[in-house]
């Protein structure tokens, strides 16, 4: 049976995944944001790329939103930075990020594997976009669901 997205981690990993990202954005301006479908209609960077506009990722001031998507039928999911990280950080920037999620989702540590990932996006974003005392956060450090899910 497919999980929904809505309830593929728990209360307490959801609360552990919300607490990774108000952790990371205190070391950053950095806006990061966690979505999960329950079901990729297209590729999973094809869609990452159109939710992350739809939920405003790329009306940051900085234009430093991270979205990290996951879609649970396709077991896939997507790290998607915006212009202005993508503008000053190397190539390659997420692929140890990527890298960890990957291995720690092999071992069906999901919720660990992305809070530990969240925070090593927040701890490499620092040095680029340290957090500032006037910093305000711009996107809620929330998990959003699939918007076409019945129920959710």
């Amino acid at each position: 049976m497919i999980m929904k997205a809505s309830t593929f981690f728990t209360r307490e990993q959801q609360d552990t995944i919300v607490r990774a990202i108000a952790e990371a954005e205190n070391a950053t301006s950095g806006e990061i944001h966690v979505h999960l479908e329950t079901s990729c209609k297209t590729s999973v960077l094809d869609e990452a790329a159109w939710l992350f506009r739809k939920l405003g990722m790329d009306k940051t001031a900085d234009r430093n939103g991270v979205l990290i998507y996951l879609a649970i039928r396709e077991r896939s999911f997507a790290i998607i930075g915006d212009t202005g990280i993508n503008a000053v950080v190397p190539p390659g920037f997420w692929d140890n990020i990527r890298d960890h999620i990957q291995r720690r989702f092999s071992e069906n540590l999901f919720a660990e594997g992305l809070a530990e990932g969240i925070l090593m996006a927040g701890e490499q974003l620092k040095e680029h976009f340290p957090h500032m005392k006037d910093d305000i956060n711009e996107i809620a450090d929330t998990i959003s669901f699939d918007i076409n899910e019945p129920g959710t």
